[in-house]
């Protein structure tokens, strides 16, 4: 009866959300507190053959800017040179958050076994010396995507810009062709507003976008 009387005269709860990761919220200069992601796969022509090409998302957590890399498959090696390529361009990352994709992991243990190897004091001079930090990997708990809604919306709205990008000739994609979409959709992304406040007023200053930052 009580169980019974708690479900008709119950209150409705109201969900609690968590407070953001401190990331989310620290001041730092764009990329130094990322995200990452593969999703894909598209399909390119390589003369007759029909190949798997994969898309690499990195997003910064404070931002919210976004930068695109193409990787030809999902393999630990594959995700390091898109690090690379990412970090090159982008400049030094202090922590990186993914889900725990047998690629992310290997990478991640790659890079601490090679970390083990060599001479901290000296690396840990240089790094200091060059204003540079070591990359640390920050995983979600396994089955838990939900974990990974920053760069997860991400890649939605990527999507959706490839889908328009690809209408006429998604059939006829090369691996040029592909990465130069990927470039377009991130630069498209990148300019969209940060908050929809006085948007339709025409007196308000100009709302800020990731590529300002």
């Amino acid at each position: 009866m009580r169980v019974t009387c708690r479900k008709l005269r119950g209150i409705t709860q109201g969900q609690r959300m968590a407070d953001l990761p401190a990331d989310r919220l620290s001041p730092e200069p764009p990329f130094t507190y990322s995200g990452v992601d593969f999703f894909g796969p598209f399909y390119i022509k390589e003369g007759r053959k029909e190949l798997k090409r994969y898309g690499v998302i990195f997003t910064c957590m404070s931002s919210r800017a976004i930068h695109v890399e193409t990787a030809n498959s999902l393999d630990t090696s594959s995700f390091i040179n898109a690090l690379r390529r990412f970090l090159a361009i982008r400049g030094p990352v202090r922590q990186l958050r993914s889900d725990r994709g047998t690629n992310f992991v290997g990478a991640e243990r790659e890079l601490r076994e090679e970390l083990e190897g060599l001479d901290d004091c000296q690396l840990q001079q240089f790094l200091s010396r060059e204003g540079c930090d070591f990359i640390s990997f920050k995983m979600n708990v396994p089955s838990a995507s939900h974990m990974g809604g920053a760069w997860e919306r991400q890649i939605r709205s990527v999507r959706n810009v490839l889908a328009s990008l690809m209408l006429q000739s998604g059939s006829q994609l090369d691996d040029e062709t592909l990465r130069t979409f990927m470039c377009e959709a991130a630069a498209i992304v990148n300019s969209r507003p940060l908050s929809a406040t006085n948007l339709n007023d025409p007196h308000s200053a100009e709302p800020l976008t990731p590529t300002i930052f």
